[in-house]
């Protein structure tokens, strides 16, 4: 899918909801189950972050927040809800496979359901989020395992683009992996995340 495409294909889901958030406006959970990682004046990069709605809760936190997302339509009320809460974000219109990720800048990377990436596109968007991590720095990561398939309640429709352990602790074999969990859970999230779930949250930490 072309960048035209995929904007037009993401803009169009955000704005079919009208007012409503798509993903809901509460963090994802695997994150906020996180927040013990959380010190205030870290700075985090949010990946794909849509309407905002994680990116929004780390600067509640007192994180210095960049959160990437490539449709308008959700930045627009990515805006609208940090403002909302009363926070500042720095949202950046852009495409999380070819932003320009800056060197060893973030203490946090956040990557929540960005299973849009076929393998060629994740194994270079992967380098990416590890080399924007400075040394120390966590990545939290959550996506959805081919056993969402049979669930269908969210996610992508093509197995190749979703998540199992060895995958993950294969990509980040460089890493420290402090957390790597397959597991099952009920998602609550927006109309998009709804239901019977079949998951897979990591948490690796760049070598110091």
């Amino acid at each position: 899918m072309s960048h035209a495409d995929a904007q037009d294909f993401w803009s169009d889901k955000y704005r079919a909801v009208g007012e409503a958030y798509l993903f809901g406006t509460a963090p994802n959970r695997f994150l906020a189950a996180q927040a013990g990682l959380l010190r205030a004046g870290q700075r985090a990069l949010s990946v794909a972050d849509g309407e905002g709605r994680n990116a929004v809760w780390l600067a509640e936190q007192g994180l210095d927040v960049t959160a990437t997302e490539l449709s308008p339509v959700a930045l627009e009320k990515a805006e609208a809800l940090a403002a909302a809460r009363g926070v500042r974000v720095d949202f950046a219109l852009a495409d999380a496979l070819n932003w320009t990720y800056p060197d060893e800048t973030f203490d946090l990377v956040v990557a929540i359901f960005i299973q849009f990436a076929a393998p060629d596109e994740r194994a270079r968007l992967f380098e990416n989020l590890k080399r924007t991590l400075r040394p120390g720095g966590c990545i939290v990561l959550q996506g959805y395992t081919p056993k969402q398939l049979d669930y269908r309640t969210g996610g992508p429709s093509a197995v190749e683009n979703l998540y199992t352990v060895a995958l993950l602790r294969e990509a980040f074999g460089d890493f420290d992996i402090e957390r790597l969990d397959e597991y099952e859970d009920v998602l609550d999230e927006g109309s998009a995340h709804r239901g019977q779930s079949a998951l897979v949250g990591m948490v690796a930490r760049k070598p110091g």
